[in-house]
């Protein structure tokens, strides 16, 4: 912990990871909202479906893109632009009823026009702290994002069922223009410029390393989908349990990013984190007994922010500056199309042979991403001698103070 400790003491590295937290906790309400919010309005959790679908395709559609906007229009006028269009398009979501076809689109408005603060934030970090600090940062904020998916559904599941589910879009605009207002005006922001890539858009793709990253990402974020649609197949959505194991699942990720952050990142990093998920979610299909799904999840969950911070990392030393934005927008981008593939594929086996289905796809979707780390190892960077600093740009690079 002594070197978490020294990382915050940084200045401006715990403003930083508090301000984008807050902005990004909306991430963890979004999708429960519009799904309780659209089936109260229309009762068809179908026309929920659809909804959220669209959201989920223009996240994916604007990860990439608005974080190569940085490059072009500075971040605080994109990110600035992107919050208040999305804030307007979840508020009149709210409060105007129109047909399923429309409430679409502007679902679809709404994830074109997500603010890319995660983006931002990982850019922003290799210049606040020294290089040695840079991979137990990354595996800290990895570590600290899973607040987010342990609080943030409990939250707005209170507010939707015994407020409202009008109220609960609502709260959802307040917390991500109080937090989205909070990252944007941190000096550290207006510090930091990234220079205007000189590749076309995709170009980043072609790092092995950034690749990797963006399918690694989608096979870990895809089990992870599979083992929630799994958990809530098994105990209902009511269920004090679902809430529960899935909370064990959060904290044994937020366990392991803390306990394992510290260790250098060589090639097989990424294939060691991912069997220890990978062992975890294959243990869930003996028993869908609480304790005993608890006790695996907590197994499987230790791997995963672990994880997350080696695919950080990675991204980040193997792209210049002015690139890193646009790498990380595909890094996230892999992990929406993920999250999307793991819930549908769950579905269609929950549906045909009950929720043991769901932990099937998960290991599968894990037990895939270890045989890509592992076959493919020679394509993750040794960062066990090195910094994950980005490769730095050719051009000064002017600084806004």
């Amino acid at each position: 912990m002594a070197g978490y400790r020294d990382v915050l003491r940084t200045p401006g590295v715990g403003r930083i990871i508090a301000a984008q937290l807050t902005a990004r906790f909306p991430n963890g309400m979004i999708s429960l909202a519009v799904l309780l919010y659209i089936e109260h309005v229309t009762g068809s959790y179908g026309a929920a479906g659809l909804v959220l679908a669209a959201t989920s395709i223009g996240q994916a559609i604007a990860g990439p893109v608005t974080s190569r906007w940085m490059g072009i229009w500075g971040m605080r006028r994109v990110l600035t632009i992107t919050l208040v269009v999305c804030a307007l398009a979840i508020t009149t979501l709210a409060l105007v009823e129109m047909p399923v076809p429309v409430y679409m689109a502007l679902g679809l408005v709404i994830g074109l026009s997500t603010p890319p603060i995660q983006s931002a934030a990982r850019t922003i970090y290799p210049k606040l702290v020294s290089a040695r600090m840079l991979t137990p940062l990354f595996s800290l904020d990895a570590s600290l994002q899973e607040i987010i998916w342990i609080v943030a559904p409990v939250v707005i599941t209170l507010v939707a069922t015994q407020v409202g589910t009008v109220q609960a879009l609502l709260l959802i605009v307040v917390v991500l223009a109080g937090g989205g207002a909070w990252f944007i005006l941190s000096p550290e922001v207006g510090r930091v410029r990234i220079p205007r890539s000189r590749r076309s858009l995709g170009k980043v793709l072609t790092k092995p390393p950034v690749l990797l990253a963006t399918v690694i990402g989608f096979l870990l974020i895809g089990a992870c989908a599979a083992v929630e649609a799994g958990v809530v197949s098994t105990f209902g959505h009511g269920g004090l349990e679902a809430g529960i194991v899935l909370a064990l699942f959060s904290v044994g990720s937020l366990a392991g990013g803390l306990s394992f952050g510290h260790i250098p990142i060589g090639p097989w990093a990424m294939a060691r984190r991912l069997a220890i998920v990978t062992i975890g979610l294959s243990l869930t299909m003996l028993s869908l007994q609480v304790w005993w799904l608890g006790g695996t999840l907590v197994l499987a969950g230790i791997g995963i922010a672990p994880a997350l911070a080696v695919l950080f990392a990675m991204t980040s030393a193997s792209v210049k500056f002015s690139d890193t934005a646009e790498a990380f927008g595909w890094v996230a981008t892999g992990q929406l199309i993920g999250a999307a593939a793991g819930s549908s594929i769950a579905g269609f086996l929950i549906d045909g042979v009950g929720p043991q289905g769901a932990y099937v796809a998960a290991t599968g979707f894990a037990a895939v991403g270890l045989l890509v780390a592992i076959v493919f190892v020679r394509g993750f960077p040794d960062l066990r001698r090195r910094d994950p600093s980005p490769i730095p740009d050719t051009e000064p690079v002017p600084q806004i103070t």
